[in-house]
């Protein structure tokens, strides 16, 4: 087999919806729609967060296994708690870049979830500070191959503005340009989070997310061309994909203040945390919910006081949610309806509360979210194949997000050390001919 280069491109938040209805908005995906393979409705995990979906792509395995359950860490007392960041610290599953490094092959990623310490050739990791004693720079020099950072940093730092939006994402795309340009890796991870944040802040089919998704558009272009001008794009397979899709809300449900009227958990005054003797918490997923029971505790009455409140459309038993492949440690899994989301607030005023354009920029306040279950109507994320070894004007209709990792790594002609809970998505594989 020739040696091939794959290019993956995360565009978060992009869902079906997007490409079967906004097309005019998306030139350059719908050239690779036209000239390539769509996966047209691919199946989020449970919950469909940020975190646990870009490692279920890259392990091909589900949280339950990867142990990437949640976007943040368990954390009461902190108001800002740390999020899944560190690879080799968390993850529990072979990553697609350890495999190709293991491999000989060369890597690199940019924000990709979860990459923060790996060995990822040139890596700019996705972190934040949230401690007082550190800042932007010094997190991500740690987090990051140092030296590269420092470059890229160098090079196109004019065009950021901190980790604001759509500013953050010209220069992800600018440094990943760059390196697909400079540097050929054989393996290379994008991940562009414009259209995520705006949909937080302004709605999934508003204006502000539209124009969004015309710039991801746009990256996508650029990052294309970068091939061209390095000589590599005949060899180089492309994926771009979502990592969930979102939905609009205007609820927000506090489990937590509820449990701290119970006596369940102690809140921590002036703040909206709580101690650490807690015998009951929730732990936002946005959509979903996981609920942790301490013994001691009548599991029956926590579920119907849960069940008791607006806004609740299921709730999953522990078994149940390690079945749909969440937290094995959880003691419920809590989804809410279309329109509704949690948070882990514990001194509200209500349990359930409106959510006003007044509250818009602060934390925990939204206009859109994701989270949810996978199987909400009209939830599907989408993915868009396209080069030497992918099917030209083919179209899948199904898959699932676990199938992604087992798919780039066909594509790379590598194989995972452990079966996979995904397998490769073969409709979009070109026919080999072979010669008598």
């Amino acid at each position: 087999m020739k040696r091939r280069r794959l290019v993956v491109i995360s565009l978060d938040s992009m869902g079906f919806r997007d490409l079967n209805e906004l097309r005019e908005l998306t030139p350059n995906l719908a050239r690779l729609i036209e000239q390539g393979t769509w996966v047209k409705k691919v199946r989020g995990i449970f919950p469909t967060l940020t975190y646990p979906s870009h490692t279920s792509i890259i392990t091909g395995q589900y949280p339950v296994v990867h142990g990437i359950v949640n976007n943040t860490k368990l954390q009461p007392t902190r108001q800002s708690p740390d999020w899944y960041w560190y690879q080799r610290k968390e993850i529990k599953a072979a990553t697609l870049y350890d495999v190709a490094r293991l491999a000989g092959l060369k890597t690199a990623a940019f924000l990709w979830p979860v990459t923060a310490g790996s060995r990822i050739d040139w890596n700019v990791a996705e972190i934040f500070p949230n401690r007082i004693w550190t800042n932007q720079v010094l997190v991500s020099l740690k987090a990051s191959s140092p030296w590269f950072l420092y470059q890229m940093n160098h090079k196109f730092g004019h065009l950021r503005k901190g980790i604001k939006q759509p500013w953050l994402d010209d220069f992800v795309t600018a440094m990943a340009s760059w390196t697909l340009k400079h540097k050929k890796p054989d393996l290379t991870l994008i991940h562009l989070v414009d259209m995520d944040s705006m949909r937080h802040r302004y709605g999934v089919r508003s204006d502000q997310a539209k124009q969004a998704l015309q710039r991801l558009d746009q990256r996508v272009g650029q990052l294309i061309l970068a091939t061209k001008d390095a000589g590599t794009f005949e060899q180089t397979n492309f994926v771009c994909l979502g990592d969930h899709y979102q939905i609009d809300v205007n609820q927000m449900i506090h489990l937590n203040t509820l449990f701290a009227k119970k006596g369940w958990l102690t809140p921590i005054k002036n703040q909206q945390t709580f101690k650490n003797n807690w015998r009951v918490m929730a732990k936002t997923c946005d959509g979903e919910t996981y609920v942790y029971v301490r013994s001691g505790i009548d599991r029956d009455e926590v579920r119907r006081e849960i069940a008791g409140v607006e806004g609740i459309e299921k709730i999953y038993d522990g078994a149940q949610a390690v079945k749909l492949g969440a937290d094995p440690r959880c003691t419920f899994l809590v989804e809410a309806k279309v329109g509704w989301y949690f948070t882990d607030e514990a001194q509200r005023p209500a349990v359930v509360e409106s959510v006003l354009p007044s509250m818009m920029g602060k934390s925990d306040r939204y206009r859109g979210v994701h989270g949810y279950g996978a199987d909400k109507p009209d939830y599907f994320t989408t993915a868009v194949f396209y080069g030497p070894d992918i099917k030209k004007r083919a179209q899948v209709e199904h898959a699932e997000l676990v199938d992604e990792g087992p798919t780039f790594a066909e594509l790379l002609g590598l194989s995972y050390p452990r079966p996979t809970a995904g397998k490769p998505i073969k409709g979009i594989f070109k026919e080999v001919k072979h010669e008598i």
